[in-house]
């Protein structure tokens, strides 16, 4: 059995021990204590050094702890070191859920339900389907107040049994380590915490999304906060200079050129679908009948706009006694169009086609289009809806 000295000290950050224990290869090490937290509830694992050899990952296995080193350790006495800069920011994130879970609750009955501590950012996903930017802008600066507040963290134990006013009841047994925020918040947790809510530092709630029948809040804690809040600054300010725009002008004027944007895009496809039906019946007037009296046109491209080759198909096959095919390769796919009065229907001799060669698609009596597996079909598959 593993004592867990984070249980009692956080802060503990360097520590003699006893290397009981190591597998075959050496790599994974067992102590007799260790401050080095394991994966769980979470929250990540520390990482740090036994004997010299960095520790790469730390796993719980229920009594026993296990260390995962970049090289073999021999058993004996050892002394080992936590990354502190790591250590301590993983106990500003998770006490900053524990705060930010308690103010939900509190103030607008929002239940934490899950919490992931990840490497740039954390989540809290809320019991709920929606929380609009008011309770978000609430439960942000409330948490800051209590911040501000520098109230006590503090570590209790107590029987499963006896514990009172849980935020969230555990279904653990026996004795539980409980984290105590004064005055506002209990909750059973193995993780790692500050000793007060000052050192949580600033908390920045950066996005909302929805996530089944929960909200996820993405928050950042302390130097998280403000390097990302940097970060932020740094970047708007950038698109500030570009508009050379006072910062807070910048949204408006973003807003106003993707508009003008969106415009001239729906201006300029517009414009090529008319070229295309333009095109499509001075292709028809260029396009001699068969003996069958009917005017075949195929057209192979590498690449190109589908959107507007269907404008072209659809003015070519809008004459009398009109066929038009046509292969694009990049992706590799058919369009074909036909004449009311050509006597096929596209849609149904396409998809027939298509099926031989494991492709797939389909359309209207009148204009079909798919896809096939690989361009080198398309040659083949041409011809033959061509000839019919």
């Amino acid at each position: 059995m593993t004592e867990r000295l984070y249980y009692l000290d956080s802060y503990l950050h360097t520590f003699t021990a006893r290397l009981v224990e190591t597998s075959a290869d050496g790599t994974i090490a067992y102590l007799d204590r260790s401050a080095f937290y394991p994966a769980s509830g979470g929250q990540p694992f520390d990482t740090g050094s036994i004997a010299g050899v960095p520790v790469l990952e730390v796993l719980d296995e229920e009594d026993r702890v296990a260390h995962r080193l970049s090289a073999p350790a021999l058993p004996g006495e050892v002394d080992c070191r936590i990354d502190w800069q790591r250590r301590f920011d993983h106990m500003q994130q998770h006490t900053g859920q524990h705060l930010l879970s308690a103010v939900f609750e509190e103030r607008f009955g929002l239940r934490t339900v899950s919490f992931h501590l990840g490497q740039d950012a954390s989540t809290i996903d809320l019991e709920c389907g929606t929380a609009d930017s008011r309770v978000v802008e609430e439960a942000e600066r409330r948490a800051n107040e209590v911040v501000s507040e520098n109230r006590t963290v503090t570590v209790e134990f107590q029987d499963a049994d006896q514990a009172q006013g849980l935020r969230k009841a555990s279904d653990r047994t026996g004795p539980l380590r409980i984290i105590v925020i004064e005055g506002l918040d209990r909750s059973a947790c193995g993780g790692t915490h500050v000793r007060a809510t000052g050192e949580i530092g600033v908390i920045l709630i950066r996005k909302l999304e929805k996530v089944r029948q929960s909200t996820r809040v993405e928050f950042l804690c302390g130097g998280r906060a403000i390097r990302r809040a940097r970060a932020d600054y740094e970047a708007l300010s950038r698109s500030a200079q570009l508009f050379s725009a006072p910062l807070d002008e910048t949204p408006a004027l973003v807003a106003a050129q993707l508009e003008a944007a969106r415009s001239a895009d729906k201006a300029r496809r517009k414009l090529e679908l008319e070229i295309a039906a333009y095109k499509g019946k001075d292709l028809y007037e260029a396009t001699a009948a068969g003996p069958d009296g009917v005017r075949r046109h195929v057209q192979r491209l590498t690449d190109g706009s589908m959107e507007s080759l269907r404008a072209l198909a659809q003015s070519f096959a809008s004459q009398p006694q009109a066929v038009f095919a046509a292969a694009l390769e990049n992706p590799p796919s058919l369009l074909f169009a036909v004449s009311a009065d050509a006597g096929i229907d596209a849609g149904q001799a396409l998809k027939e086609l298509l099926a031989t060669a494991g492709g797939r698609g389909g359309g209207t009596a009148r204009m079909a289009q798919g896809s096939v597996p690989r361009p080198d079909l398309l040659e083949e598959l041409l011809e033959k809806l061509v000839s019919g």
